[in-house]
């Protein structure tokens, strides 16, 4: 299928209603022979290490709690220093730069406003000209979301929205993908000053859980914002939530306080805990 007829497809499917009824199958328990033999057969497919599985097969009583899975401790060492910036989950690069006038890239000849992208252009205004990066997981990478770097949760804000797919046909065709698909914000105060992990949703990514408060998107909730009034402590690497199926994390941080390393570029493979960049 070529990606015209693709995005002509996407147009009309019912994907808020499919990502619904996805979400539902997996989150349903089935007979234990036919719930390992159907992850086993996804682990084939997609090329999913088992052996980093924090817990074995039969420890997972719905399709949800395998996808969504921890790993073995020490499977994901976090690289030391105050300075140095992390991956907030394992994935590939899709894009990365700097926020120019508080503009971002998300394809070729197709960008976005990191205004449009928090939903709130005062929330938006510190990270003009910031760093900033997006991230793409695949259906074979580990699903938990983690802090780049050590400090508090502010706040957060749940955008709902549309879900497109965001594999590459979309990235490349749909104007501003990522503003217009459901998004999970969450705001933190860091050692390199304020940083904004935008979780978004995506076709089939049936919710997205915060691991700090008992947040789930997808319900058929309107959208909220909320900060903290005594913000919530956070080590680098410590878990800010997980995608009930995948989709992408854009990470945004203020003007002149991160630095991206030079191997960290567009198609690099990225595992959480790894060295991305630093505060200058």
């Amino acid at each position: 299928m070529n990606e015209q007829t693709f995005m002509k497809l996407m147009q009309i499917l019912p994907k808020s209603a499919l990502s619904t009824a996805v979400g539902m199958a997996t989150r349903l328990p089935a007979p234990a022979p036919l719930h390992r033999a159907a992850i086993k057969a996804f682990a084939k497919a997609y090329n999913v290490d088992l052996a980093e599985a924090e817990h074995a097969l039969e420890h997972y009583p719905t399709f949800a709690e395998f996808f969504t899975r921890g790993l073995k401790v020490g499977s994901r060492p976090v690289d030391p220093g105050e300075k140095v910036v992390v991956s907030p989950v394992d994935g590939a690069v899709s894009q990365v730069g700097y926020a120019e006038h508080g503009r971002v890239m998300q394809a070729k000849g197709i960008h976005y406003t990191v205004g449009e992208l928090l939903g709130d252009e005062t929330a938006a205004k510190p990270f003009h000209g910031g760093a900033w990066t997006t991230i793409y997981l695949s259906p074979r990478d580990y699903h938990r979301i983690h802090s780049p770097l050590g400090g508090k949760i502010t706040g957060y804000s749940y955008i709902p929205g549309e879900f497109w797919p965001v594999n590459p046909a979309s990235v490349k065709n749909k104007q501003a993908l990522f503003c217009v698909n459901e998004r999970l914000v969450t705001y933190l105060d860091t050692v390199a000053g304020k940083c904004a992990v935008v979780k978004v949703g995506a076709t089939c990514v049936s919710r997205i859980r915060a691991a700090y408060e008992d947040v789930i998107t997808h319900e058929g909730k309107p959208g909220k914002v909320h900060r903290f009034d005594t913000p919530i402590p956070v080590e680098k690497g410590g878990e800010l939530g997980r995608f009930e199926m995948g989709s992408t994390v854009i990470l945004v941080f203020e003007p002149g306080r991160v630095k991206w390393d030079d191997s960290f570029q567009p198609e690099a493979v990225v595992r959480m805990g790894r060295r991305i960049g630093e505060i200058p």
